[in-house]
């Protein structure tokens, strides 16, 4: 008998309903539905809720019910212990998540019976090494930022491909990216679109202030660099756009392939293209 975690946005219109229609479903179906303590109280089921060290030991896999932001935090919840995620989108078409809404039911019997692919995303581990201490550790699936702060003022990116310097960026800020996350920050900063299988990290500067910055695409298995220089104490370092951290003139971000990978599950016919298509379709391209 499967055991499911089901993580959803219970911000999102519907989240509730779904969350417990998805519940009854899996009972009914022969899984056994888990969700956080936290989430089942607030959608009504506290008989299912678990401890999250429990949830993420015990499922067999993951339904996230969201946008690509619910399953990227659920990512670095899951990713280390390798449970596979399967994402429903419940807003606007998504990198990540792999079905619509109105497939969902579709779609899981094929899923029961272990009828799908796992495709797996490289992840980044971020140090932030300040005075030759390392001060904190961080895991992302899209990218790592290292960024000024409010004030209308630039800092320098002194940035490293393993031993060597690079280029030293008057920028508003510098971005580190998987293939995964090529098509979020990066790209809105006029970074490529990289298909997520490719073994690249993607360096892209932000606002650069200078005539010759481009993106730069590097091997996975290379380690990324980059020193801080600021007159002012307001920069901040981002993880996926959800969790942030100070840093500070001299402080050195130093950024390489994890080890942990996230799992995501694929039914057939899903395709990177495809909804690459969609989603310049979106934006008024055909």
């Amino acid at each position: 008998m499967a055991r499911v975690g089901i993580i959803p946005n219970l911000d999102k219109p519907d989240a509730k309903r779904v969350t417990t229609e998805l519940a009854a479903w899996l009972e009914a179906n022969g899984a056994e539905p888990r969700l956080s303590e936290e989430h089942a109280a607030s959608a009504g089921l506290p008989a299912l809720g678990v401890p999250v060290d429990e949830l993420v030991r015990e499922i067999d896999f993951a339904i996230v019910l969201g946008g690509d932001g619910t399953l990227l935090g659920a990512a670095k919840l899951l990713a280390p212990a390798g449970k596979p995620i399967l994402g429903v989108n419940l807003g606007h078409l998504g990198f990540l998540t792999e079905i619509e809404l109105p497939d969902l039911y579709k779609a899981l019997p094929d899923v029961l019976a272990g009828r799908y692919q796992v495709e797996e995303r490289i992840m980044l581990e971020a140090r932030v090494i300040r005075d030759d201490n390392e001060t904190r550790r961080f895991l992302a699936l899209n990218e790592v930022v290292a960024t000024k702060g409010s004030f209308a003022r630039l800092i320098q990116l002194e940035t490293y491909v393993g031993d060597r310097l690079v280029a030293t960026y008057p920028a508003d800020g510098l971005i580190v990216a998987t293939p995964t996350g090529s098509t979020a920050y990066s790209l809105s900063a006029g970074g490529p679109i990289v298909n997520p299988n490719v073994g690249v990290i993607v360096i892209t500067p932000i606002c650069p202030h200078t005539l010759y910055a481009r993106a730069l695409i590097v091997s996975q298995d290379e380690t990324v660099r980059v020193r801080v220089i600021a007159e002012h104490q307001d920069n901040a370092l981002t993880i996926d756009g959800q969790r942030g951290y100070r840093i500070f003139n001299g402080d050195t971000i130093e950024v390489r392939r994890a080890r942990e990978t996230t799992k995501l599950m694929r039914l057939e016919g899903w395709s990177f293209y495809e909804v690459l298509r969609r989603k310049l379709q979106e934006g008024g391209y055909r």
